[in-house]
């Protein structure tokens, strides 16, 4: 089974199993062709995480989020007269690590050549394929940015000069060639293994990193309406790996639940299960006011601890523990009143200064936003709700996720992201972008994700593997702050409601926007509550007496989780989104 977020990546996962490859080698191919067919979303050069599991074995971690340069240091954002991380162009560049995670994980668990993995997407990339909707208005919306600043960007995504049209047949190929060259330079090493390492060398030692570190010296338009210079060199790049690395879990619902450490936001989705499992969820009816508001509160809490104490573990210390205690879970749930919350409130950790006064959350708490003057300002990104009306949310980034799970038993939930074609400048000669993700931290001192030198941000992208008895599930979504909202209605519907899959990602969802945004402009929109009007009119109404600002984000707009299942008599099971008429879920 293979689902992903769009149908092209499926079906490519798909060929690899009905051609013999495992589910390893499907979530390279799959991946791959969605950095190719959803360009606005995620890139060759962005960042991703994969949670996955051999049968029998424990689960794991591939940490692809790559690590700020080492001459990124608040000190040198000061001297430039910055005070935050702008959310576009060269300074916001990371190690690119997507590329590097598919590669650490084919070469430890995959049995396909790179270039037997990489040929989907050269193809779409050199030949062409549908131009989404979505990707073309994303196009139209950043185009005078291109033409007047970003001219290597002009070059790849207006071809012509001209904005391409919806559905029309597009080409990369630049992007082509450089997947070609990278498969090249594995099909000449003597062997599979020294193949993929070839291919690493040429991305992060070779061809690809030399084009980058050239490019980042040249200053060029960014968010600030100022242009700068990057950061990140080619020592970067060279310094760098992938890593494989244990979960972190929690039990819910006779379940383990696994996600990614601390620097990603992942753990905030077991803190809200712990919480809404003392809280006695599972005894409210489904799509009730009572149920909504609940995990609504629970998820102002779980947030808030999320941005006071959450960043890389290898450069900070985070309480981790103590956040996933059950004993401090039940005190929190005793914060959930009648009422919405309207106060930023992170939990106590024994023995820790609760960072209630730091700087930067105290301006965004306070709902200070930068100055949107300029032209280019309207490129920043974020990873916004799907569905939200706004003509400036077709401009931010959002994400992909796939789910395989193969004949054996293998599983592996993944969630690429970045290199989102509005938010960085093309590579010239490479038809790639690098990633933004140095938005993520705070260049005042005194947090986790404070910004230091080679450091990873505390990312917002959030696979999910649940392991129980009888039943593995893979799941995510696009989303960035949401991820771990949508992904707690969905799995609330299928462990504690009884819904099937489908049934569950069907369900309507809802987020809250009641916490500190991850992206430029960092702000925190208090009670602010998104919903699917398929809740109905009195569920709304009712929100709306309790205290939440709630907003009508439509009936099918919030979320577009995927999920893929195996069960204990070995029956494959798999669910896609409906959500943006493009996710697909496919397997035999």
């Amino acid at each position: 089974m293979v689902a992903s977020t769009h149908w092209l990546a499926s079906q490519s996962g798909m060929a690899v199993l009905e051609a013999g490859g495992n589910a390893f080698d499907a979530a390279v191919a799959t991946g791959l062709v969605l950095h190719v067919v959803e360009p606005h979303l995620n890139g060759l050069g962005g960042d991703l995480p994969v949670i996955a599991q051999r049968p029998g074995e424990e689960p794991f971690v591939v940490c692809g989020q790559g690590v700020s340069p080492a001459a990124a240091t608040p000190e040198r954002f000061a001297a430039l007269g910055l005070d935050h991380v702008p959310g576009t162009g060269h300074l916001a560049a990371v190690v690119p690590g997507a590329f590097g995670a598919w590669l650490a994980m084919l070469e430890a668990h995959g049995t396909w050549s790179f270039p037997d993995v990489a040929r989907y997407a050269i193809a779409y990339a050199r030949d062409g394929f549908p131009l989404v909707p979505r990707v073309a208005a994303t196009i139209a919306q950043v185009a005078d940015l291109f033409r007047d600043h970003w001219p290597s960007s002009a070059a790849t995504w207006l071809p012509g000069g001209a904005v391409p049209a919806a559905s029309a047949r597009f080409r990369n190929p630049d992007l082509a060639r450089t997947l070609q060259r990278l498969s090249d330079a594995a099909a000449a090493a003597p062997s599979r293994e020294s193949g993929i390492e070839a291919a690493r060398r040429a991305f992060y030692e070779g061809f690809v990193a030399d084009a980058m570190d050239a490019f980042c010296r040249t200053p060029l338009m960014d968010s600030t309406g100022t242009p700068h210079a990057g950061l990140l060199t080619g020592s970067d790049l060279a310094a760098w790996r992938a890593t494989l690395e244990p979960t972190v879990s929690a039990r819910f619902a006779g379940r383990t639940v696994h996600k990614t450490g601390p620097w990603g936001q992942g753990p905030v989705l077991l803190q809200q299960l712990l919480i809404l499992d003392a809280l006695g969820v599972g005894d409210l009816r489904p799509g009730s006011v009572e149920l909504v508001h609940a995990v609504t509160e629970v998820a102002k809490l779980a947030f808030a601890d999320r941005d006071a104490w959450y960043g890389d573990p290898a450069s900070a210390d985070v309480p981790l523990e103590a956040l996933l205690d059950p004993a401090r879970a039940a005190d929190r749930a005793r914060g959930v009143g009648h009422d919405a919350a309207t106060q930023w409130l992170p939990g106590d950790v024994p023995g820790r200064t609760t960072p209630t006064g730091h700087p930067g959350l105290a301006r965004a708490v306070a709902g200070a936003s930068r100055d949107a003057g300029t032209a280019v300002a309207a490129a920043w990104t974020g990873e916004p709700t799907l569905g939200t009306a706004a003509p400036r949310d077709v401009q931010r980034g959002d994400t992909c996720h796939l789910d395989v799970v193969d004949a054996w038993g293998n599983v592996v939930s993944a969630t690429p992201s970045g290199g989102w074609l509005q938010s960085s400048p093309t590579v010239p000669g490479l038809g790639l972008q690098l990633p933004t993700r140095a938005q993520m931290f705070w260049l005042d001192d005194g947090l986790a994700s404070t910004l230091r030198p080679r450091t990873r941000p505390r990312t917002t992208l959030s696979p999910t593997l649940v392991v129980g008895d009888d039943e593995v599930i893979a799941c995510g979504t696009p989303g960035g702050d949401q991820q771990d909202q949508w992904q707690t209605c969905v799995l609330l519907g299928h462990l504690l409601f009884g819904l099937n899959l489908q049934e569950a990602i069907d369900a309507p969802a809802w987020h809250t926007t009641h916490l500190v945004s991850s992206f430029d402009p960092r702000v925190l929109e208090p009670a602010g509550l998104h919903v699917e009007s398929r809740l109905g009119a009195d569920v709304l109404a009712g929100l709306a007496a309790r205290g939440h600002d709630v907003t009508d984000a439509g009936p099918w707009s919030l979320g577009r989780v995927s999920a893929v299942a195996r069960r204990g008599d070995g029956l494959l099971r798999a669910a896609a989104n409906a959500r943006g008429m493009q996710g697909y879920a496919v397997g035999r």
